[in-house]
């Protein structure tokens, strides 16, 4: 009996979150949630860890969204092995359509990188404001609004290990997986509420960065374009290509910059 409620139980899981449809309710707690765990895993393991070995606390950071997104993958791949018998993402991720040329899609991602990158450094000057007028009391180290203070006050050999250890990590890996969950995996499930969707998604992604708050409106306005178009276009490749792609190039300047002594 209890093994036939287990599997029972099992299945009325797996079919919510598969449906083409998701509740309001459901949509909101699927951004959210992950997001609080990223935040517990920081409080609770990868701070008191990193503060342990002594190195910034932007590896921290680093860690926790390891904790949290990595097994967030093998939860979608789990649920691929549900639907079609085998580990995999299809059915899973939707806006897999590759509906753009190759030369189309290359133009548009170079175009949202640039886009991304320039209109996210502009921003600084606006989540800082954010910051001190509404954020200081956040009790996280090094919080600010600028990505850079959580690498404040390091020694130089210890700022360019976490850097090329966080490189692969925050530079692609988990953007990577944040695009496939949040655009491949939720973002298809509110396609009914039309555009409205793009609209909700990039605000509850926004908001789900509950570790910098004051970012929520910057990233409002430079995610927005990405979303939508993966929304009319069905093709998740834009949006990875402008998130990975963003971040990688950064994560890249950045720790090479640091490698030469020109920050």
């Amino acid at each position: 009996m209890t093994d036939t409620l287990h599997t029972a139980t099992k299945k009325t899981v797996v079919e919510t979150l598969l449906a083409e449809r998701h509740s309001l309710p459901l949509t909101i707690a699927l951004h959210l949630v992950p997001g609080v765990l990223i935040v517990a895993a920081y409080l609770l393991i990868a701070e008191p860890f990193v503060n342990a070995i002594g190195y910034p606390i932007f590896l921290a950071w680093a860690v926790a969204l390891v904790i949290v997104l990595f097994p967030l993958l093998g939860v979608m791949f789990w649920l691929g092995r549900r639907r079609n018998g085998r580990f995999s993402l299809d059915g899973v991720v939707g806006y897999r359509e590759k509906s753009m040329s190759r030369g189309r899609l290359v133009a548009a991602v170079a175009g949202l990188i640039v886009w991304m990158t320039v209109v996210s450094l502009a921003l600084t000057p606006l989540d800082n404001v954010v910051y001190e007028n509404f954020f200081t009391w956040v009790p996280f180290e090094g919080a600010g609004g600028s990505a850079t203070t959580y690498l404040d006050g390091y020694a130089h050999s210890l700022l360019v290990t976490t850097m090329l250890i966080c490189l692969p990590l925050t530079g692609f890996a988990l953007p990577l997986i944040e695009e496939l969950y949040f655009r491949g995996f939720l973002l298809p499930r509110i396609a009914h509420l039309r555009a409205g969707a793009p609209v909700l998604n990039t605000v509850l992604f926004s908001v789900y960065h509950f570790w910098a708050p004051w970012t929520v409106l910057s990233k409002l306005i430079f995610l927005f374009p990405a979303v939508w178009l993966v929304w009319r276009r069905h093709d998740i490749r834009l949006s990875i290509g402008m998130h990975a792609g963003t971040t990688l190039l950064m994560a890249s300047l950045g720790t090479l910059a640091l490698m030469l002594n020109l920050v």
